[in-house]
């Protein structure tokens, strides 16, 4: 027996996301991001259950720095494309970056992922909505050694609600080098509880790639 996809619309409409990044729009100078989530996962098919632990787990460390008005420094931690272990540092500039229309920003990290060197170009696109903003954000993690790439594509829709709150839909994409693509759709709510700390609840509904269904809880400050 499913669980129904409406379990990912209700917690979201209940409460709190993923990493709310800044994208295509660069970090102002000194300021500061920072999250920390755990994610949680079980099978869509409760038939599959074993317990009511969770089948799989992950934590993940995110990390942006304004260095100048233009050049945003960051750090990644946690899972990659692959689902392997991942630290990846990057610097990201804005490509265009006018009050109206379209921004673009380009990036490019260095790290490691399943104890391999690799490298992560990637491009940001952003709009800002009356109330809220549009983007996508594409990536390809490129194995120094061999040349194999993974490559992802987020697509977010962002709302801003009243009292500084924050929901969000995003369609999160890959593919894997030499594994089946994926696509999962991932909601959630950003609650403020003090001015510099908030509170992230949402959940995730694999499409494609996977059976599963998660739950995201964890903690994001912007200074």
């Amino acid at each position: 027996m499913r669980i129904a996809p409406v379990f990912l619309v209700t917690i979201s409409l209940l409460v709190a996301a993923s990493n709310v990044t800044a994208g295509a729009w660069p970090r102002a100078e000194g300021r500061v991001f920072i999250s920390s989530a755990v994610r949680l996962f079980w099978p869509q098919d409760i038939d599959d259950w074993t317990s009511r632990k969770p089948s799989s787990q992950y934590y993940t460390f995110y990390a942006e720095y304004g260095l100048t008005e233009r050049l945003t420094l960051g750090l990644d931690l946690g899972r990659s494309v692959s689902g392997d272990g991942k630290t990846v540092v990057f610097a990201r500039l804005p490509l265009r970056a006018r009050d109206t229309g379209l921004r673009i920003a380009a990036e490019l990290g260095l790290g490691v992922i399943d104890k391999e060197p690799v490298l992560r170009p990637g491009l940001s696109l952003g709009l800002g909505l009356k109330n809220g903003w549009l983007s996508a954000e594409g990536l390809s993690e490129i194995s120094r050694h061999t040349g194999a790439a993974d490559h992802k594509l987020d697509l977010t829709w962002g709302w801003n609600l009243p009292q500084n709150r924050k929901f969000l839909l995003q369609m999160q994409t890959g593919l894997p080098h030499g594994k089946k693509p994926f696509a999962r759709l991932a909601s959630s709510i950003v609650l403020p509880v003090t001015p510099l700390v908030s509170a992230e609840l949402g959940g995730t509904w694999d499409l494609t790639g996977s059976e599963t269904f998660g739950v995201i809880m964890g903690v994001w400050s912007a200074f």
